[in-house]
């Protein structure tokens, strides 16, 4: 199992979500990020996903 960090900030910088998780894969952890920002309505806020690797995984501006 991988670490994965995913983050949602308001447009003023404000930081709403900062949770880390495992999955096998990144196709994996992309699911479980975007299931998690739909969760907590924060879909359309800034926010990223990214590998133990750095990689951005899933990005909105």
């Amino acid at each position: 199992m991988r670490t994965y960090k995913l983050t949602a900030f308001e447009q003023t910088g404000k930081q709403l979500l900062d949770e880390t998780f495992t999955a096998e894969t990144d196709e994996e952890a992309r699911g479980k990020g975007q299931a998690m920002l739909e969760e907590k309505e924060l879909i359309n806020q800034t926010h990223r996903l990214a590998s133990p690797a750095g990689k951005l995984i899933l990005f909105h501006s």
